[in-house]
């Protein structure tokens, strides 16, 4: 299995960098975020994963192991592909992974592209207790309800689930922990 990739990204798709190593220019799958971030002559690490099937070999490259083990973990979930993997990856961080399956919230799942309802029950179900106590940022009780309300209104002000997320986690800790609070603190991390 190929666990690392180190290189000179030599091309670029929606979905896909070209990283050249050796003389070999490997496609390798990532997340939205890289593609666009990453340019044709930056250098590049990335910690990959093979999937193997029957028609092809697909390589998919993380920047951090952590990131790649979730894609791993989401892997084992009845229903989700690497594709969809991906695309979770790529619209939710992972404290707001492991934030939604402590506080067992698949809406969050749902939103992604590709995620249905039963899909996203799925991924709480498989992901309890393989993810759980593992959140870098601890939440106060009652936060992680509150921060799904505010999640839920900046999504509907047109931020995107990464967006939000961002802004949710710059809030700081011991602030109020009531809906409008930190909605209002959000908030002013868009105008900064």
């Amino acid at each position: 299995m190929i666990a690392a990739i180190r290189g000179e990204v030599i091309g670029r798709g929606e979905d896909h960098l070209v990283v050249e190593t050796g003389g070999i220019g490997f496609k390798v799958f990532t997340t939205q975020e890289m593609t666009v971030r990453i340019v044709v002559g930056d250098p590049v690490f990335l910690f990959t994963h093979l999937v193997v099937r029957e028609d092809a070999l697909s390589l998919y490259g993380f920047e951090t192991e952590e990131i790649r083990d979730l894609f791993v973990l989401l892997l084992g979930v009845n229903g989700v592909g690497p594709r969809i993997a991906l695309a979770i990856l790529s619209c939710m961080s992972p404290d707001a992974i492991r934030r939604s399956v402590i506080s067992e919230q698949p809406d969050l799942f749902a939103r992604v592209s590709g995620v249905g309802k039963k899909t996203a029950q799925k991924i709480i179900l498989y992901l309890q207790g393989k993810v759980s106590g593992e959140l870098t940022v601890s939440a106060e009780p009652g936060t992680i309800e509150v921060d799904a309300q505010v999640l839920d209104a900046l999504t509907g002000l047109g931020y995107s689930i990464v967006e939000a997320q961002a802004a949710i986690q710059s809030i700081p800790r011991g602030s109020a922990s009531d809906v409008e609070t930190r909605l209002r603190l959000a908030l002013q991390y868009f105008s900064n």
